[in-house]
């Protein structure tokens, strides 16, 4: 299960909507061996598509260091579809290179009264897609 602050989920739903129609996409960083995410960091989709979304890999190398430097990693990796579910594509599986995060989904579909509005998550290891529950809080249990 996936369990997000109610302050994280409105950012990753506020940049997926504000990068509609293109396909929004960013990460949110915890500290390592925690599971629990605390950084939010947006990202520039390099694609700049509707239908697809890319990390510049510049971007990309700047934050694993960045993270590496601070002891985090990445605990979500968002994206945004905006005509279709919220459901992983493919070309999304295919991507899936960090085993131990959680792979959110935003569908901003219905901005264009396409559909329901939908906030997913995902589990996705050597190809096998598994949608996991998301519990929103307001704030953290104490670790």
């Amino acid at each position: 299960m996936l369990t997000i602050t109610q302050a994280l989920y409105d950012q990753i739903v506020a940049h997926s909507r504000a990068d509609h129609p293109d396909e929004a996409c960013g990460v949110v960083a915890g500290p390592a061996g925690t599971g629990r995410p605390e950084r939010f960091i947006p990202m520039l989709n390099a694609a700049r598509s509707p239908t697809f979304y890319e990390f510049d890999s510049a971007d990309l190398l700047k934050l694993y260091r960045e993270m590496d430097d601070r002891d985090e990693e990445p605990v979500i990796v968002y994206h945004s579809h905006t005509a279709t579910e919220a459901y992983p594509s493919r070309t999304d599986v295919t991507y899936a290179n960090e085993p131990g995060a959680h792979y959110v989904l935003v569908s901003t579909a219905d901005t264009d009264d396409a559909g329901p509005f939908q906030f997913r998550s995902y589990r996705i290891v050597d190809g096998a897609i598994t949608e996991e529950a998301v519990e929103v809080v307001e704030a953290y249990e104490p670790a």
